[in-house]
């Protein structure tokens, strides 16, 4: 057999051997194409905004979208706070003492970054406990423990983070429910999607935070009002009057000198023992920009 001959048989055998090898591959490939176009992403479902309910009229539903928008960016700076100084600031060291700071980090980032399902909004007072005297709103404990009412009060008391430091405002004298930030971080933490029952109130006001800390109480770092009130006072130092803020009473008209507006009534927690009613369809509120 010549040489010739002997190279094309040998192509021929190995090109038969080959082909199928190729075919797999090409079958291999569209099997994974489509196995891959039917993957759900791994967020899939996920909740970007706070769900608000239809009860709520147009301008309640504006209010609490643009308080929540609010709270978001309270809870975001006081994490970056706490990012930028761990745990050595004067703010810190003041709520949480030498506590080390990841429980503070991940109580906010939860609000920032966290999934925003499993808690609901609403305005029709469904338990009646709005009727009741100086209330601007409950969680709803046992009725419906992933939702809030918001009632009426809070629409004519709860002011914006751009009233912080005026108004004679301060940190330590003043209701943490004054701005619509504080007060909707507050119930957020009630719900068990966010405070997952571990953010608690240890402390009832300013004095007990600060002793709190004090004492190197290791449930500092997860107190409601020890969490309100840091977030507060950063954003009053660092934002809103930077380097001097509203901590006390000799600092409260940094940024106006108007005079004292009355007291905020505070909020109430409990809820009555009504029948649940279970939640309707939410409103779609899209997110509000606000620049500082």
């Amino acid at each position: 057999m010549s040489v010739l001959l002997k190279a094309l048989l040998v192509s021929a055998i190995t090109g038969a051997i080959a082909a199928p090898a190729r075919l797999e591959a090409r079958q291999e490939s569209s099997s994974n194409e489509t196995s891959s176009s039917t993957i759900e992403a791994w967020d899939a479902g996920s909740v970007s905004q706070f769900p608000i309910h239809e009860s709520c009229n147009a301008t309640q539903a504006h209010q609490i979208a643009v308080g929540l928008n609010e709270t978001i960016q309270l809870a975001e700076h006081a994490k970056e706070h706490v990012l930028r100084y761990k745990n050595s600031s004067e703010i810190y060291r003041r709520y949480f003492g030498d506590r080390p700071p990841y429980e503070v980090i991940g109580a906010y980032d939860i609000i920032v970054s966290g999934d925003k399902g499993g808690v609901l909004f609403r305005c029709d007072n469904p338990d009646g406990n709005c009727n009741l005297p100086n209330w601007g709103g409950h969680w709803r404990g046992s009725n419906a423990t992933d939702e809030t009412v918001i009632c009426d009060l809070s629409y004519s008391t709860r002011r914006s983070l751009s009233q912080m430091c005026a108004l004679g405002y301060n940190v330590a004298e003043s209701p943490t429910n004054t701005f619509w930030a504080g007060d909707l971080l507050h119930r957020l933490y009630h719900m068990p999607a966010i405070g997952w029952e571990y953010i608690e109130h240890f402390a009832d006001d300013y004095e007990e935070v600060v002793e709190l800390a004090l004492s190197e109480n290791t449930t500092s770092t997860h107190d409601s009002d020890t969490l309100q009130y840091f977030a507060l006072e950063a954003w009053a130092y660092d934002i809103a009057v930077p380097g001097v803020g509203c901590s006390e009473e000799s600092h409260s008209d940094a940024a106006t000198s108007s005079s004292s507006a009355p007291a905020l009534p505070a909020i109430t927690t409990s809820a009555s023992a009504t029948q649940t009613q279970a939640p309707s369809s939410t409103l779609s509120i899209p997110p509000v920009s606000m620049e500082w």
